[in-house]
């Protein structure tokens, strides 16, 4: 190699690597995000169906397969240990066990023509199958309390108490086409006390809120609920309700416009464009109505009383942080031994599990719209932090696990709650359920899901395009 094709071939890779550095920064975030999606659903997946394999395996069934994530004619890793296949497939939807002689998405319909053999699943007692079939979601729900439990254990829980809302509410323009006012602070829904703040707009949607009593100018104020708001709620994109705090500077980003125009930490922001603007969100709201103009911003910085004149960004920022809403607002922080954090996250999960179950029966409804509530993987992955936060990562984990066995104790066919249904059905007749009708079931069953998969994968895209 000349030495002009070698200096040729080290500006080439010299490039190249900061190019690659450029889009591993620049998606960094994302990464992480996809990171912890694999990590959780791959925890997940693999318990689940090791909650089947390992009830199949004591009652002597034959397993063939155990995956994680799908392998449509190729996987990423396998080897055979005994009479079993383990794998890791390509495709990260989900994952399996293949059951010797059951009728399940691989339709194997060679083995089920066959005699059944005293190893297959076919052959043991309705009892005995039955817990196989359970054993996933058993295992899902299990999990989800006890990660609540060590979640609780392991940080303690912080909240905001609706009624240490002391500086009242911002409210947007649906919060106040609802009612609300700048400055309630909310007290109940539907006339029961609402405890963290944090729940209000859960409450609203789960209670189907007819009334929301507020803390106005000192009296205790009734604001009537339409049913037309509530269906609003679920998928709105706006800041709708938010603690109000005063906005004192904790961050000026360098070589931004509130750099250049001189804010400093500690000033306290006290006015904008010549308006009272005591509070972190009412800044907010005046640099997103004023994007690529001047604005004049009076801060309090020690006892002098500045005017400042940044050019807000054409996203609506100016490139200055506050200090954290905890520095003005009182939380409350529990912390759990072991013994008092294993009942309070079984309680935790057990609130959790009944609000989904609720928010699914709302949307049978129509009060909750469901191309509000659906989503695809996508939209599981938004829900983890940009920075790896294991506290988050488990919160979320947990809730996964709980959607998870809910989802799969559904009475829909190819699903564990399908294949249960079989079984309470053959329990209490005492016969089986003709093979032909179960094949065409699943067959039903895994084109439902296939169609409720593309929906919810289609609802995201058009989410991102801003179609919906």
């Amino acid at each position: 190699m000349t030495l002009l094709a070698y200096a040729k071939t080290k500006v080439l890779i010299f490039a190249l690597q900061i190019f690659t550095t450029k889009i591993a920064i620049q998606y960094m975030d994302v990464l992480i995000m996809v990171a912890q999606l694999i990590l959780s659903l791959s925890i997940l997946i693999v318990l689940h169906e090791g909650g089947h394999f390992f009830p199949a395996k004591f009652f002597g069934i034959k397993v063939e397969k155990f995956y994680l994530f799908f392998d449509p004619y190729f996987s990423l890793f396998k080897f055979k240990k005994g009479e079993t296949e383990y794998g890791i497939g390509w495709l990260p939807l989900g994952g399996y066990v293949k059951i010797a002689g059951m009728i399940d998405e691989s339709f194997d319909k060679e083995q089920m023509a066959k005699d059944p053999e005293p190893w297959e699943f076919r052959s043991k007692p309705a009892w005995q199958r039955l817990i196989v079939m359970i054993g996933g979601v058993t295992v899902n729900f299990i999990l989800g309390f006890l990660i609540f439990g060590a979640v609780l254990f392991t940080w303690g829980d912080d909240f905001l108490p609706a009624e240490n809302v002391k500086y009242g509410v911002y409210a947007d323009s649906l919060a106040t086409a609802i009612g609300f006012q700048e400055g309630d602070i909310p007290i109940g829904v539907n006339g029961d006390k609402l405890v963290q703040f944090s729940h209000l707009r859960r409450d609203m949607i789960i209670k189907e809120a007819t009334t929301v009593q507020v803390k106005r100018n000192g009296q205790t104020v009734d604001i009537p609920i339409s049913k037309e708001h509530i269906t609003q709620i679920p998928g709105y994109k706006g800041d709708f309700l938010l603690p109000r705090f005063p906005f004192e500077i904790d961050t000026v980003l360098q070589n931004k416009p509130g750099a250049k125009a001189g804010f400093k930490e500690n000033d306290k922001i006290i006015a904008f464009n010549g308006k009272p603007s005591l509070y972190f969100t009412d800044f907010l709201a005046n640099a997103r109505d004023n994007k690529n103009k001047e604005v004049a911003v009076t801060v309090l910085r020690g006892s002098d009383t500045l005017t400042l004149n940044p050019v807000v960004s054409e996203e609506g920022r100016v490139g200055i942080g506050a200090k954290s809403q905890k520095d003005y607002l009182e939380f409350q922080h529990r912390d759990y031994t072991f013994g008092e954090a294993l009942p309070a996250g079984y309680h935790k999960g057990m609130e959790f599990l009944s609000n989904t179950i609720k928010s699914f029966a709302l949307m049978f409804k129509g009060t909750v719209k469901a191309k509000d509530s659906l989503g695809s993987f996508i939209s599981i992955g938004k829900l983890f932090s940009p920075s790896w936060d294991w506290h988050s990562f488990w919160n979320i984990t947990a809730m996964l696990s709980l959607i998870l066995a809910f989802m799969n104790i559904l009475p829909i066919p190819l699903l564990d709650g399908g294949h249960v249904m079989f079984l309470l059905y053959e329990m209490v007749t005492g016969r089986l359920p003709n093979e032909r009708f179960q094949e065409i079931a699943s067959m039903i069953g895994l084109f439902l899901l296939m169609a409720l998969m593309l929906y919810a994968i289609g609802l995201d895209i058009f989410r991102a395009l801003g179609w919906i």
